[in-house]
C-alpha cells in the first residue's frame, strides 16, 4: 500500500518524465507532433503520450496492482474514471495539463499527479517542468512548495477579501454562448479576472495565495484531484456547486475553490449563479 513517504518516489517519477519527455519538446514541436482530439483547442502531443507512458511504467513497476488513470489512456478506456471510486490504490495523471499553451510555446502548463485510495485523494503533486518547482501535499499534513534547488516552504491560500478586491476565474470554455456571456459579465464584479486554460497553473496560483478563487464546470479527475487536495491543505475550501465534496470518479456538477466558506458562498451566489 501507499505510505506518506512514498510521495517522494512518485515525485521522482514525475520529475524524471518531465525532464526526459516534456521539457525537451517545449518550443521544439513540429506540426506533425500535435494532434487534435475533439477540437482545435483539445490537443495531444508526443510529450503527453510519452511522459504518461514513462510515469505509468514506473508506477506499475513499484505498485503492480495499482490502477493508473491517465488522461490519454482514458481516451481509449473511459471506464477507468468510474473505477476510481472503489480502487484500493490509484494514480491519476495529467502528463501535460495545458497542452494548448504547451504547443503554443507558453510556459503555463504543468504535470498533475494524484494518489487515490478507497475513494479519497491522499496525495497530490503539481510539477512545473520549466522551472523544476513542485507543489506537494499529503492529506492531513499540509501543502508545500519545493523549489528545484530543494528548498521548501509551506504554502497558504489568500486571505478573504471583499468580492470587489478579489482576483479569480471561472472556466467557461465548455459552456454555451449564453452561459459564457453571463458568467463573464459577473466576473466584472471582481478586481480582475484571468484565464490561463490550465488547471495546474490555476490551482498553483490559488494554493499559493496569488489569486482568491477558481471555478470549473468540467470535472475530469486528472485536472482537479491533485489541485483540490493541495488547495485544501493550504487552508482553502473546494466544493461542488451544490455544496457537496468533490470525490474521485465524479465528472459533473462543477466545483469552486475559495479561501473560506463565506467567500465560497459569496462567489457562488454573485458569479456562478447570478443572472
Amino acid at each position: 500500500m501507499f505510505q506518506d513517504q512514498d510521495v517522494e518516489l512518485v515525485l521522482q517519477f514525475v520529475q524524471q518524465a518531465a525532464a526526459a519527455e516534456i521539457f525537451p519538446r517545449f518550443r521544439r514541436l513540429a506540426a506533425t507532433d500535435v494532434v487534435e482530439k475533439k477540437s482545435s483547442i483539445d490537443l495531444v502531443t508526443d510529450a503527453d503520450l510519452l511522459s504518461e507512458k514513462h510515469m505509468t511504467e514506473n508506477l506499475l513497476a513499484r505498485w503492480p496492482d495499482a490502477l493508473v488513470v491517465g488522461e490519454e489512456a482514458c481516451e481509449t478506456n473511459p471506464a477507468l474514471i468510474e473505477a476510481l471510486r472503489e480502487a484500493e490504490l490509484a494514480f491519476v495523471i495529467d502528463p501535460v495539463d495545458g497542452t494548448f499553451n504547451f504547443q503554443a510555446g507558453l510556459p503555463i502548463y504543468g504535470t498533475n499527479m494524484a494518489v487515490v485510495s478507497k475513494g479519497q485523494t491522499v496525495a497530490g503533486i503539481i510539477h512545473d517542468s520549466v522551472l523544476g518547482d513542485s507543489l506537494i501535499a499529503i492529506k492531513g499534513a499540509g501543502a508545500r512548495m519545493r523549489r528545484a534547488d530543494g528548498v521548501e516552504t509551506a504554502v497558504k491560500v489568500a486571505a478573504p477579501v471583499d468580492l470587489s478586491l478579489m482576483v479569480g476565474t471561472i472556466s467557461i470554455n465548455d459552456l454555451g454562448y449564453g452561459e459564457k456571456r453571463r458568467i463573464a459579465g459577473n466576473l466584472a464584479k471582481t478586481k480582475m479576472a484571468f484565464g490561463y486554460n490550465c488547471s495546474a497553473y490555476e490551482y498553483w496560483m490559488a494554493a499559493t495565495g496569488k489569486v482568491h478563487f477558481i471555478g470549473h464546470h468540467k470535472l475530469m479527475p486528472w485536472d482537479h484531484l491533485a489541485g483540490v487536495l493541495i488547495h485544501a491543505e493550504a487552508g482553502g475550501i473546494t466544493a461542488k456547486f451544490d455544496g457537496s465534496p468533490y470525490l474521485p470518479g465524479e465528472t459533473t456538477g462543477g466545483i469552486l475553490s475559495a479561501p473560506d466558506r463565506e467567500s465560497w458562498e459569496m462567489i457562488l451566489r454573485e458569479i456562478v449563479h447570478a443572472e
